[in-house]
């Protein structure tokens, strides 16, 4: 069993975790409350497990407590606002999760609880299979496996790298200049804010498209429309007209 705490400011919010909680037989949950500071009292005597973590909240930030949590404790965060995804990353949080929380997301976000480490792929960098980023810390550098990029989403100033079944990676960098060392590499840019894989693309509906093992849909830019479906047609198969 995972013990868990609650911690956010909507007791709408609370209550809809809580009714997730109970339906998963692994988790065990032994508080929940609307108040941070509270919140933050409850984390201390707790040794180790998950907390389910507002971001907006008064008095006491969720990225603020992120900040404090000392012990062995796991951090989902959620949050109405997409943007606060960078803060959670920078401290390695296992995932967050955009308001209104349905409860397959939510399964799939408390399964990397329980979910077993992948072994390290070994390094092949002679045939450039991957590639090295900044992130927000000072002199860190992430090694990125280009193998696994599932899609690349601007943010402004940075991007996020998600790749297939990994948390994704945080740096500053245009998406512009990813493309640009990636074009070659399989990847379509279909958005001014997102890169896609043509390896894990596994639909186009509409205007927009999916990749494997991801949710979310992605939009398709009308600047980008064109490449994209040149090169799906070119894929594609139907019937020789008679």
């Amino acid at each position: 069993m995972i013990d868990c705490i609650i911690i956010d400011d909507e007791q709408h919010a609370v209550d809809v975790l809580e009714h997730h909680v109970a339906h998963v037989p692994y988790l065990n949950l032994i508080a929940a409350t609307t108040d941070p500071i509270a919140g933050l009292a409850l984390l201390n005597e707790m040794a180790h497990g998950v907390v389910f973590l507002d971001v907006q909240m008064p008095n006491l930030t969720g990225v603020e407590i992120l900040k404090l949590i000392k012990r062995d404790i796991r951090v989902i965060m959620t949050t109405a606002y997409k943007e606060y995804a960078l803060d959670g990353f920078e401290h390695e949080v296992v995932d967050y999760l955009l308001k209104p929380i349905g409860f397959p997301r939510f399964l799939k976000a408390v399964g990397r609880l329980t979910a077993p480490h992948r072994a390290p792929r070994a390094a092949t960098d002679g045939n450039g299979s991957f590639l090295f980023v900044k992130t927000g810390q000072k002199g860190k550098l992430l090694k990125v496996d280009i193998r696994r990029i599932t899609y690349i989403e601007g943010l402004g100033n940075y991007v996020l790298i998600h790749s297939d079944g990994q948390q994704p990676v945080t740096t500053y960098l245009s998406i512009k200049y990813l493309y640009e060392h990636l074009v070659d590499r399989g990847f379509i840019r279909i958005h001014k804010s997102f890169i896609v894989s043509f390896t894990y693309l596994t639909a186009v509906e509409g205007n927009m498209v999916r990749v494997r093992n991801d949710d979310r849909p992605i939009p398709i830019g009308s600047a980008y429309k064109q490449e994209l479906f040149n090169l799906v047609n070119s894929k594609l198969l139907s019937f020789p007209a008679k």
